[in-house]
Protein backbone atom coordinates (compact mmCIF):
# COMPACT_ATOMS: atom_id res chain seq x y z
CA UNK A 1 0.00 0.00 0.00
CA UNK A 2 1.07 3.49 -0.94
CA UNK A 3 2.07 5.73 1.90
CA UNK A 4 2.71 9.46 2.22
CA UNK A 5 5.98 10.17 3.92
CA UNK A 6 8.36 12.93 4.84
CA UNK A 7 11.88 12.31 4.00
CA UNK A 8 14.65 14.35 6.01
CA UNK A 9 18.29 14.54 5.60
CA UNK A 10 21.06 17.09 6.84
CA UNK A 11 24.17 15.99 5.22
CA UNK A 12 28.18 16.47 6.25
CA UNK A 13 27.95 20.11 4.32
CA UNK A 14 26.13 20.80 7.44
CA UNK A 15 24.32 24.14 5.69
CA UNK A 16 20.96 22.86 6.88
CA UNK A 17 17.60 20.27 6.45
CA UNK A 18 15.74 18.91 3.48
CA UNK A 19 12.46 17.78 3.87
CA UNK A 20 10.54 15.73 1.01
CA UNK A 21 7.40 14.17 0.20
CA UNK A 22 7.19 10.79 -1.35
CA UNK A 23 4.56 8.35 -1.86
CA UNK A 24 5.73 4.99 -2.19
CA UNK A 25 5.24 1.28 -0.75
CA UNK A 26 9.27 0.93 0.03
CA UNK A 27 9.09 -0.69 -3.60
CA UNK A 28 8.13 1.34 -6.21
CA UNK A 29 8.03 4.98 -6.43
CA UNK A 30 4.21 6.32 -7.12
CA UNK A 31 5.11 9.78 -7.12
CA UNK A 32 6.87 12.89 -5.58
CA UNK A 33 5.57 15.64 -3.37
CA UNK A 34 6.11 19.28 -1.96
CA UNK A 35 9.48 20.01 -0.67
CA UNK A 36 11.51 22.38 1.61
CA UNK A 37 14.49 23.61 3.29
CA UNK A 38 15.34 25.01 6.92
CA UNK A 39 18.75 26.66 7.08
CA UNK A 40 20.69 26.32 9.84
CA UNK A 41 21.77 29.91 12.18
CA UNK A 42 25.61 30.70 12.09
CA UNK A 43 24.93 29.68 15.72
CA UNK A 44 23.96 26.36 15.21
CA UNK A 45 26.21 25.44 12.37
CA UNK A 46 28.98 26.70 14.59
CA UNK A 47 27.62 23.71 17.35
CA UNK A 48 27.18 21.30 15.15
CA UNK A 49 30.96 21.74 12.92
CA UNK A 50 32.47 22.07 16.83
CA UNK A 51 30.61 18.05 17.54
CA UNK A 52 32.19 16.44 13.75
CA UNK A 53 34.72 13.98 15.06
CA UNK A 54 33.03 13.33 18.11
CA UNK A 55 31.24 10.47 19.42
CA UNK A 56 28.20 10.00 22.23
CA UNK A 57 29.26 11.15 25.76
CA UNK A 58 31.69 13.42 24.44
CA UNK A 59 31.57 17.26 25.18
CA UNK A 60 29.24 19.07 22.62
CA UNK A 61 27.21 15.83 21.49
CA UNK A 62 24.24 16.43 23.60
CA UNK A 63 23.84 20.02 22.50
CA UNK A 64 24.53 19.12 18.55
CA UNK A 65 21.92 16.16 18.78
CA UNK A 66 19.10 18.58 20.43
CA UNK A 67 19.83 21.27 17.74
CA UNK A 68 19.04 18.21 14.76
CA UNK A 69 15.86 17.05 16.81
CA UNK A 70 14.81 20.26 17.22
CA UNK A 71 15.27 21.78 13.49
CA UNK A 72 13.87 18.75 11.75
CA UNK A 73 11.01 19.24 14.16
CA UNK A 74 10.39 22.79 12.67
CA UNK A 75 10.42 21.78 9.29
CA UNK A 76 8.06 18.64 9.95
CA UNK A 77 5.32 20.87 10.98
CA UNK A 78 5.02 22.51 7.74
CA UNK A 79 3.85 18.96 6.12
CA UNK A 80 0.96 17.95 8.09
CA UNK A 81 0.29 15.16 5.60
CA UNK A 82 3.07 12.91 6.57
CA UNK A 83 1.83 9.87 7.72
CA UNK A 84 5.63 8.93 8.67
CA UNK A 85 8.66 10.61 9.20
CA UNK A 86 12.39 8.72 7.58
CA UNK A 87 14.80 10.61 9.65
CA UNK A 88 18.67 10.69 8.87
CA UNK A 89 19.95 12.39 12.11
CA UNK A 90 23.08 14.14 11.64
CA UNK A 91 26.72 12.71 10.81
CA UNK A 92 29.06 13.23 12.96
CA UNK A 93 31.43 10.75 13.11
CA UNK A 94 32.02 7.56 10.76
CA UNK A 95 34.12 5.07 11.90
CA UNK A 96 32.61 1.03 10.63
CA UNK A 97 35.97 -0.95 11.23
CA UNK A 98 36.92 0.85 14.48
CA UNK A 99 33.90 2.67 16.45
CA UNK A 100 31.07 2.34 14.35
CA UNK A 101 28.72 5.65 12.86
CA UNK A 102 27.69 8.32 14.84
CA UNK A 103 24.33 10.09 13.54
CA UNK A 104 23.62 12.84 16.43
CA UNK A 105 19.99 13.11 17.08
CA UNK A 106 16.84 11.18 18.97
CA UNK A 107 14.36 9.91 16.70
CA UNK A 108 11.94 8.86 19.61
CA UNK A 109 12.35 12.32 20.56
CA UNK A 110 11.52 13.76 17.18
CA UNK A 111 8.09 11.52 17.35
CA UNK A 112 6.94 12.95 20.21
CA UNK A 113 7.70 16.83 18.84
CA UNK A 114 5.80 15.60 15.36
CA UNK A 115 3.13 13.45 16.84
CA UNK A 116 4.39 11.38 14.08
CA UNK A 117 5.65 7.98 13.92
CA UNK A 118 10.07 7.80 13.27
CA UNK A 119 12.06 5.72 11.27
CA UNK A 120 15.62 6.31 12.19
CA UNK A 121 19.22 5.00 12.90
CA UNK A 122 19.35 3.71 9.12
CA UNK A 123 23.13 2.60 9.45
CA UNK A 124 23.96 1.12 12.94
CA UNK A 125 22.43 -2.26 11.86
CA UNK A 126 24.53 -2.33 8.85
CA UNK A 127 27.66 -1.96 10.52
CA UNK A 128 26.33 -4.31 13.51
CA UNK A 129 26.27 -6.76 10.98
CA UNK A 130 29.90 -5.98 9.19
CA UNK A 131 28.85 -3.41 6.57
CA UNK A 132 30.11 0.05 6.16
CA UNK A 133 26.94 1.52 7.24
CA UNK A 134 27.62 3.75 3.63
CA UNK A 135 26.06 4.97 1.05
CA UNK A 136 22.23 4.21 2.53
CA UNK A 137 20.70 5.79 -1.04
CA UNK A 138 21.73 2.84 -3.86
CA UNK A 139 18.80 1.06 -3.45
CA UNK A 140 16.67 4.44 -3.68
CA UNK A 141 18.79 4.83 -6.61
CA UNK A 142 17.73 1.73 -8.33
CA UNK A 143 13.97 2.87 -7.64
CA UNK A 144 14.75 5.86 -9.43
CA UNK A 145 16.21 4.50 -12.35
CA UNK A 146 13.19 1.96 -12.54
CA UNK A 147 10.59 5.28 -12.16
CA UNK A 148 13.03 7.39 -14.74
CA UNK A 149 12.74 4.56 -17.36
CA UNK A 150 8.75 3.71 -16.36
CA UNK A 151 8.68 7.91 -17.15
CA UNK A 152 10.42 8.07 -20.36
CA UNK A 153 12.99 9.76 -19.33
CA UNK A 154 16.14 7.27 -19.46
CA UNK A 155 16.85 4.44 -21.44
CA UNK A 156 16.45 1.03 -19.91
CA UNK A 157 19.89 0.16 -19.50
CA UNK A 158 22.37 0.64 -16.98
CA UNK A 159 22.78 3.74 -14.97
CA UNK A 160 25.28 5.69 -12.57
CA UNK A 161 23.88 8.36 -10.06
CA UNK A 162 26.77 10.71 -8.75
CA UNK A 163 25.91 12.10 -5.46
CA UNK A 164 28.01 15.57 -4.51
CA UNK A 165 27.30 16.12 -0.61
CA UNK A 166 30.10 16.48 1.82
CA UNK A 167 31.35 13.10 0.41
CA UNK A 168 30.81 12.18 -2.98
CA UNK A 169 29.40 8.50 -3.65
CA UNK A 170 28.67 6.60 -6.65
CA UNK A 171 25.72 4.28 -7.74
CA UNK A 172 25.66 2.05 -10.23
CA UNK A 173 22.57 0.49 -10.69
CA UNK A 174 20.57 -1.92 -13.38
CA UNK A 175 17.04 -1.29 -12.86
CA UNK A 176 16.44 -4.28 -15.16
CA UNK A 177 16.71 -6.62 -12.21
CA UNK A 178 14.36 -7.80 -10.29
CA UNK A 179 14.75 -5.89 -6.67
CA UNK A 180 17.59 -3.58 -5.86
CA UNK A 181 18.77 -6.15 -2.92
CA UNK A 182 19.35 -9.10 -6.10
CA UNK A 183 22.64 -9.77 -6.81
CA UNK A 184 23.83 -7.54 -9.72
CA UNK A 185 21.26 -4.77 -9.41
CA UNK A 186 23.33 -2.57 -7.27
CA UNK A 187 27.11 -1.22 -6.99
CA UNK A 188 27.52 1.66 -4.70
CA UNK A 189 30.44 3.44 -2.92
CA UNK A 190 32.15 6.72 -2.02
CA UNK A 191 34.58 8.09 -4.48
CA UNK A 192 36.42 10.71 -2.16
CA UNK A 193 35.74 14.40 -0.84
CA UNK A 194 33.37 16.32 -2.62
CA UNK A 195 32.28 19.82 -1.09
CA UNK A 196 33.41 19.54 2.60
CA UNK A 197 36.86 20.37 1.93
CA UNK A 198 35.38 23.36 -0.79
CA UNK A 199 32.89 24.63 1.51
CA UNK A 200 35.71 24.13 4.48
CA UNK A 201 37.91 26.59 2.28
CA UNK A 202 35.06 29.39 1.84
CA UNK A 203 34.25 29.44 5.38
CA UNK A 204 37.81 29.50 6.65
CA UNK A 205 39.09 32.13 4.50
CA UNK A 206 36.45 34.09 2.61
CA UNK A 207 33.49 33.61 5.60
CA UNK A 208 31.31 31.97 2.69
CA UNK A 209 29.28 29.18 3.24
CA UNK A 210 30.34 27.94 -0.62
CA UNK A 211 31.74 29.08 -4.00
CA UNK A 212 28.80 30.11 -5.25
CA UNK A 213 28.20 28.45 -8.96
CA UNK A 214 32.40 27.31 -8.91
CA UNK A 215 33.13 31.61 -9.86
CA UNK A 216 36.42 31.11 -7.71
CA UNK A 217 37.50 27.84 -8.84
CA UNK A 218 36.74 28.79 -12.79
CA UNK A 219 39.15 31.81 -11.83
CA UNK A 220 42.38 29.01 -10.31
CA UNK A 221 45.15 27.15 -11.68
CA UNK A 222 44.98 23.54 -10.65
CA UNK A 223 48.27 22.45 -8.64
CA UNK A 224 49.16 19.05 -10.64
CA UNK A 225 51.84 17.93 -7.68
CA UNK A 226 49.25 17.65 -5.21
CA UNK A 227 46.56 16.23 -7.53
CA UNK A 228 48.89 13.93 -7.78
CA UNK A 229 49.52 12.84 -4.79
CA UNK A 230 46.46 12.75 -3.60
CA UNK A 231 45.27 10.26 -6.00
CA UNK A 232 48.29 7.58 -4.58
CA UNK A 233 46.05 7.43 -1.56
CA UNK A 234 45.58 3.98 -0.73
CA UNK A 235 41.93 4.45 -0.46
CA UNK A 236 41.88 4.84 -3.91
CA UNK A 237 42.87 1.06 -4.38
CA UNK A 238 40.43 0.03 -2.43
CA UNK A 239 37.62 -2.24 -4.08
CA UNK A 240 34.40 -1.55 -3.37
CA UNK A 241 32.08 -1.42 -1.18
CA UNK A 242 33.78 1.07 0.75
CA UNK A 243 32.91 4.19 2.81
CA UNK A 244 34.69 7.39 3.79
CA UNK A 245 34.16 9.75 6.76
CA UNK A 246 33.60 13.49 6.38
CA UNK A 247 37.54 14.47 6.95
CA UNK A 248 39.32 11.15 6.44
CA UNK A 249 41.01 13.25 3.70
CA UNK A 250 42.05 16.00 5.82
CA UNK A 251 45.32 16.28 4.70
CA UNK A 252 44.69 17.19 0.73
CA UNK A 253 43.06 20.74 2.96
CA UNK A 254 46.24 21.07 4.46
CA UNK A 255 48.17 20.60 1.21
CA UNK A 256 46.24 23.09 -0.46
CA UNK A 257 46.64 26.06 2.91
CA UNK A 258 49.46 27.42 0.80
CA UNK A 259 47.56 28.10 -2.33
CA UNK A 260 45.86 31.58 -3.17
CA UNK A 261 42.27 31.24 -2.66
CA UNK A 262 41.73 30.44 -6.47
CA UNK A 263 44.21 27.94 -7.24
CA UNK A 264 43.35 26.24 -4.04
CA UNK A 265 39.79 25.67 -4.91
CA UNK A 266 40.83 24.68 -8.17
CA UNK A 267 42.78 21.95 -7.13
CA UNK A 268 40.10 20.84 -4.66
CA UNK A 269 37.72 20.74 -7.59
CA UNK A 270 40.18 18.69 -9.98
CA UNK A 271 40.56 16.24 -6.77
CA UNK A 272 36.85 15.60 -6.85
CA UNK A 273 36.55 14.63 -10.49
CA UNK A 274 39.95 12.70 -10.30
CA UNK A 275 38.44 10.64 -7.47
CA UNK A 276 35.37 9.99 -9.43
CA UNK A 277 37.61 8.90 -12.43
CA UNK A 278 39.44 6.68 -10.68
CA UNK A 279 36.74 5.42 -9.20
CA UNK A 280 34.61 4.62 -12.45
CA UNK A 281 37.20 1.53 -12.89
CA UNK A 282 34.98 -0.89 -10.35
CA UNK A 283 31.80 -0.22 -12.13
CA UNK A 284 30.70 -3.51 -13.82
CA UNK A 285 30.03 -1.37 -16.69
CA UNK A 286 30.53 1.65 -18.87
CA UNK A 287 26.99 3.93 -17.72
CA UNK A 288 24.43 5.02 -20.14
CA UNK A 289 24.59 8.45 -18.11
CA UNK A 290 25.89 9.53 -15.47
CA UNK A 291 23.16 11.74 -13.52
CA UNK A 292 24.70 14.37 -10.18
CA UNK A 293 22.39 15.32 -7.54
CA UNK A 294 23.45 17.19 -4.51
CA UNK A 295 24.93 20.95 -3.87
CA UNK A 296 27.98 19.96 -6.12
CA UNK A 297 26.15 19.68 -9.56
CA UNK A 298 24.99 23.80 -8.89
CA UNK A 299 28.92 24.18 -9.40
CA UNK A 300 30.41 24.51 -13.12
CA UNK A 301 33.62 24.08 -12.55
CA UNK A 302 32.39 20.70 -10.87
CA UNK A 303 30.60 19.92 -13.58
CA UNK A 304 33.27 21.15 -16.29
CA UNK A 305 35.98 19.09 -14.52
CA UNK A 306 33.66 15.46 -14.43
CA UNK A 307 32.76 16.36 -18.53
CA UNK A 308 36.40 16.72 -19.09
CA UNK A 309 37.57 13.63 -17.12
CA UNK A 310 35.02 11.32 -17.45
CA UNK A 311 34.31 8.96 -20.45
CA UNK A 312 31.03 8.95 -20.20
CA UNK A 313 27.99 11.50 -20.45
CA UNK A 314 27.35 13.68 -17.43
CA UNK A 315 24.53 15.33 -16.57
CA UNK A 316 22.18 16.77 -13.67
CA UNK A 317 19.99 14.25 -12.11
CA UNK A 318 16.90 16.81 -13.34
CA UNK A 319 17.56 15.69 -16.93
CA UNK A 320 15.61 12.51 -15.85
CA UNK A 321 12.90 13.83 -14.06
CA UNK A 322 14.30 14.12 -10.77
CA UNK A 323 15.45 17.06 -7.99
CA UNK A 324 18.80 16.86 -7.40
CA UNK A 325 18.69 18.80 -4.15
CA UNK A 326 15.98 16.44 -2.60
CA UNK A 327 16.76 13.35 -3.91
CA UNK A 328 19.09 12.23 -0.37
CA UNK A 329 15.82 13.27 1.85
CA UNK A 330 13.30 11.90 -0.47
CA UNK A 331 15.79 8.38 -0.29
CA UNK A 332 15.07 8.22 3.22
CA UNK A 333 11.28 9.12 3.26
CA UNK A 334 11.65 5.61 1.00
CA UNK A 335 13.57 3.90 3.12
CA UNK A 336 11.37 4.82 5.89
CA UNK A 337 9.05 3.07 3.99
CA UNK A 338 11.20 -0.17 3.35
CA UNK A 339 12.13 -0.26 7.08
CA UNK A 340 8.38 -0.29 8.09
CA UNK A 341 7.69 -2.99 5.28
CA UNK A 342 11.00 -5.18 6.61
CA UNK A 343 12.68 -5.36 3.17
CA UNK A 344 16.52 -4.61 2.74
CA UNK A 345 18.07 -1.41 2.79
CA UNK A 346 21.73 -2.10 2.14
CA UNK A 347 23.17 -5.28 0.83
CA UNK A 348 26.37 -6.87 -0.01
CA UNK A 349 27.17 -4.40 -3.28
CA UNK A 350 26.37 -1.66 -1.53
CA UNK A 351 27.89 -1.26 1.88
CA UNK A 352 29.32 -5.04 2.47
CA UNK A 353 27.22 -6.34 4.66
CA UNK A 354 27.21 -9.98 4.31
CA UNK A 355 23.60 -10.62 3.69
CA UNK A 356 21.04 -8.16 2.49
CA UNK A 357 19.93 -6.17 5.70
CA UNK A 358 17.05 -4.20 7.10
CA UNK A 359 18.48 -1.19 9.23
CA UNK A 360 16.66 0.96 10.96
CA UNK A 361 14.61 1.56 13.87
CA UNK A 362 11.05 2.91 14.48
CA UNK A 363 9.49 5.29 16.95
CA UNK A 364 6.41 5.73 16.98
CA UNK A 365 4.80 9.41 19.28
CA UNK A 366 3.26 7.74 22.04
Amino acid sequence: MMIRVLGMMSGTSLDGVDAAMIETDGIRIGGFGRSGYRAYSDNEAAVLHAALGHWHGDAGVEDAAEISVVSHAALAADFPEAELIGYHGQTLAHDPQGRGTHQAGDGAALARLTDRPVVWDFRSEDVRQGGEGAPLAPFFHWACAEWAIAQGYLPAEPVAFLNLGGVGNITWTDPSASAPEAPGACIAFDTGPANAPINDLMRSRLHRERDEGGRLASSGQIDHAILTEFLRHPYFERPPPKSLDRDQFSGLSQAVSHLTDADAAATLVAALAGSVAVGLRWLPSAPAVLLVCGGGRHNIAIMEALRAELPTRVQPVESAGLDGDMLEAQAFGWLAARVLQGLPTSGPMTTGVPAPVCGGRISHSR
